[in-house]
């Protein structure tokens, strides 16, 4: 029997949704994508049972592996901009929606990137960050100039070749505490994704969060997405633009020096 790591939540809606967007990502994998920890349980409504990775330090195999691999799941696809896991409970936790608004439906997705972003990414954490005392009014205007680029389409670009114009099927918070590495090298994806916040949304975006707080070997697994997919021209100018949106979580969450990072990254693209 595997061994497992025991998650325990404080709300079942928490559980279920984790599930939800684990078993969604996991679909991928039998076109290619990246392999997900698997839910081996759930003995109660706020307790999962995870398959426990032995993780260790990546190979350069295992890192192309992985940006190949990684590819394969964002072309999976989903049904629209903004919108969740299959299953995701609707009266589950705030993810992605505006608040109020538990998460986006198919039925009520924006038609574009550029109007998910701007709307639900940007303007929303933005509100609820004045709203604690975050940002003045002149900051706030900020990040106001940037939606506007982003919606009518000044800022952002085409997605990755796998992917197309239509929504990727994103792992959504992937910085490197959520990417493990077996240590028998032996994962034919290369690593193993946990902790996921998945939605429909941006290639682009998932590297970006790869970057902000650093990956082992990230050029080798950028270099192996761009062989598999290829990257739009000028992505890497835009990193700081995907990387808004954790940033702006980070400030609503803890401020601090978050605060700072995530005026710098607006004034680049104001």
């Amino acid at each position: 029997m595997a061994e497992t790591h025991v998650k325990t939540f404080t709300d079942p809606h928490e559980a279920a949704a984790e599930a939800a967007g684990l078993a969604w990502l996991a679909a991928a994998e039998e076109t290619g994508g990246t392999r997900i920890a698997r839910v081996l349980g759930r003995p109660s409504p706020t307790v999962l049972d995870l398959e426990l990775i032995d993780d260790g330090t990546p190979t350069a195999a295992q890192a192309e592996r992985f940006g190949r691999s990684l590819a394969h799941t964002h072309a999976a696809g989903a049904d629209g901009w903004g919108t969740p896991a299959p299953g995701f409970p609707s009266d589950g936790p705030l993810r992605m929606g505006r608040s109020g608004t538990p998460f986006v439906t198919a039925d009520d997705a924006p038609s574009t990137w550029g109007e998910f972003f701007a709307e639900y990414r940007i303007r929303d954490f933005v509100r609820r960050i004045v709203d604690t005392g975050g940002f003045d009014r002149t900051e706030a205007a900020l990040f106001d100039r940037v939606a506007d680029r982003v919606q009518d389409g000044t800022l952002g670009a085409p997605q990755p070749a796998l992917v197309g114009d239509r929504p990727a099927r994103l792992h959504g918070d992937l910085w490197a505490g959520n990417v493990l590495w077996p240590s028998d090298h032996d994962e034919p994806t290369g690593a193993v994704l946990i902790d996921a916040n998945p939605h429909g949304g941006h290639g682009e975006t998932d590297l970006a969060l790869l970057a902000l707080f650093g990956l082992p070997r990230l050029e080798t697994v950028i270099d192996a997405y761009d062989s598999e997919s290829r990257l739009a021209d000028g992505w890497q100018d835009r990193v700081e633009l995907h990387q808004l949106a954790p940033l702006l979580l980070h400030v609503f969450l803890f401020g601090g020096s978050y605060t700072g990072a995530a005026l710098r990254a607006a004034r680049r693209y104001a």
